[in-house]
């Protein structure tokens, strides 16, 4: 897929109650994206030298959205974005989850904190084609009630807490909805959960992908910051994934 080098113009910027960011960029003609690419922005206003990685939370054709957790120098200005201000983009990014799969197939998706992000688009895809699509949310407590609301306007959502606030009081590996009667599994967010729901899917005999959050830097391969260990060797996240298939990591 070609790669793009573009300005988009801020339309909406809105935080919500946990602290996340939900950036909508509007263009003319917006490239095509997959879900689970990423896009570098380029943040103007932070005195910072290299583009920062985000998941791609949705895209239409005018339109990208970005949830974000504003933690850093660059993330953290991204929140004084007014609309009609530019964003300088660079992307689509790496290689997106699967999306292949037969009508009716049954897949779920599991997402931990800001690790929710691609799943959203990823969601809306496989509804379109016809996929039985359910998503479980991993939170340390209640998650936006703005954010679920969008995924639940999809297909069914499970929430779990880790204090008990909302929905289920505990890991989403323990969460009921979580068994061998699923097709495939797809999942993002922080590293430790990832490797739980990979060994959980292995001992179920489910294949799995998992969207690894490396640190990235250059987002092409070059730089050499986000490399991980797989089957076959040394490779990028940025270049080479950010999403791979359980089988092919060495977290067993």
């Amino acid at each position: 897929m070609k790669k793009y080098n573009f300005y988009a113009v801020v339309k909406s910027v809105r935080q919500y109650p946990s602290g996340l960011l939900h950036l909508i960029l509007g263009h003319d003609c917006m490239p095509e994206m997959l879900p689970g690419q990423f896009v570098e922005i380029k943040v103007d206003k932070a005195p910072v030298l290299l583009n920062r990685p985000i998941s791609i939370f949705n895209r239409t054709e005018n339109e990208l959205e970005l949830l974000v957790s504003p933690i850093g120098v660059a993330t953290k200005e991204l929140c004084n974005y007014k609309p009609g201000e530019k964003l300088g983009i660079v992307g689509p990014l790496g290689h997106g989850f699967s999306l292949g799969f037969n009508s009716g197939s049954k897949v779920l998706l599991v997402g931990g904190g800001v690790g929710i992000a691609p799943l959203y688009y990823l969601a809306r895809k496989l509804k379109e084609n016809n996929v039985d699509v359910e998503t479980i949310y991993g939170s340390r407590t209640a998650p936006d009630k703005e954010i679920c609301a969008m995924f639940e306007a999809i297909a069914p959502l499970h929430v779990c807490t880790d204090d008990g606030s909302a929905g289920f009081h505990g890991l989403v590996t323990a969460h009921p909805v979580f068994s061998a009667t699923h097709d495939f599994v797809q999942v993002c967010g922080p590293k430790p959960m990832m490797r739980a729901c990979a060994k959980l899917t292995a001992d179920l005999d489910i294949d799995t992908e998992v969207s690894l959050e490396n640190h990235m830097a250059c987002g092409i391969g070059a730089c050499l910051c986000c490399v991980e260990d797989t089957t076959d060797g040394n490779v990028c996240v940025c270049k080479n994934g950010p999403v791979f298939n359980t089988k092919k990591l060495k977290w067993m």
